[in-house]
């Protein structure tokens, strides 16, 4: 085996292990491994976005052209005043560039929830409908029921009732029940999915493992 494979090879077994050990607690071996991956992750998303969006930005810039260039360099003024953020004093500095962050983000994931979720999972459900099947017509009613109930479990419009109470109408909670029964079984088999998913990671390490030590061994 080749030295840096089996580096890698100590280094995966090793951090697998620490990783293992959170089944007898929560222990600094655990903690060790967890503060390893997260610093790796967010040293590798930075190097990312200098090398992948702000140098090739920069690159990018129209030097010949003043106003193109000025237009260019906004951006990069925006994300430099964010650096205000981590000193009190001047923190006001960056309150413009958190705003647009957080307008453009929110409206970006509201056009986002309705162009990509919303509108295509109705249209979905009205096309699943084929009347010219039975089973066609069953599968898309079920999936149209199950649309229509999941949005009116989230409808949060009611009215007093005349004893003071507050209720929303028949008809919407009777379809809301209906709702959180498709939302019930949604979410189990999201969480079978992510309990499938689990199991296949733990027996890839295990599996690894088990290679591993039969390596060492000369098995």
């Amino acid at each position: 085996m080749p030295l840096i494979e089996f580096v890698s090879a100590i280094v995966g077994f090793v951090l697998t292990l620490m990783v293992f050990s959170y089944l007898i607690g929560d222990t600094p071996l655990f903690r060790i491994a967890v503060y390893l991956f997260i610093g790796v992750a967010s040293g590798y998303a930075a190097a990312v976005i200098v090398n992948d969006v702000l140098l090739a930005r920069l690159q990018s810039l129209p030097l010949g052209d003043p106003a193109l260039l000025v237009i260019g360099l906004i951006p990069f003024l925006l994300a430099i005043t964010l650096l205000a953020k981590l000193f009190p004093r001047v923190a006001w500095l960056g309150n413009f560039a958190m705003a647009v962050l957080v307008g453009v983000g929110a409206a970006t994931a509201l056009a986002g929830a309705l162009t990509g979720t919303l509108i295509p999972q109705a249209e979905a459900a009205v096309d699943a409908v084929d009347p010219r099947s039975l089973t066609g017509l069953a599968g898309g009613g079920v999936m149209l029921i199950g649309t229509a109930g999941t949005l009116a479990y989230f409808h949060f419009g009611a009215k007093r009732a005349a004893d003071g109470t507050v209720k929303r109408n028949a008809a919407v909670e009777a379809l809301a029940w209906v709702g959180r029964l498709f939302i019930a079984v949604t979410l189990g088999v999201v969480f079978a999915g992510v309990y499938t998913a689990a199991l296949t990671a733990l027996i890839e390490r295990l599996n690894s493992l088990m290679l591993f030590i039969k390596s060492i061994l000369g098995l």
